[in-house]
């Protein structure tokens, strides 16, 4: 059952993630100049990453019983290189 939680938090997240996407791109066009597309854009830099690693937590909290703990430890490794790859 808990599982089933866990699911639905990480669709959730995602969710809203795409939502504030959307929404970012709608205030782009509202606002129309590059300079407030390029500050929203900005905000936007936050999301993704924070999304990725909470996403990430809850599958593997939701994998705990079946990974090996140095399984974790790779796959979290695998996160934080993926964000440093794309570190500005």
């Amino acid at each position: 059952m808990w599982k089933d939680n866990i699911v639905n938090g990480m669709a959730g997240l995602r969710f809203l993630s795409g939502l504030i996407e959307v929404s970012a791109a709608l205030l782009m066009i509202y606002f129309g100049t590059v300079q407030k597309a390029v500050m929203i854009n900005a905000g936007l830099a936050l999301v993704g990453p924070t999304v990725l690693i909470l996403v990430t937590t809850l599958g593997l909290i939701g994998m705990a019983d079946k990974l090996e703990f140095w399984r974790m430890i790779v796959v979290m490794g695998g996160v934080g290189l993926i964000l440093w790859g794309v570190r500005g």
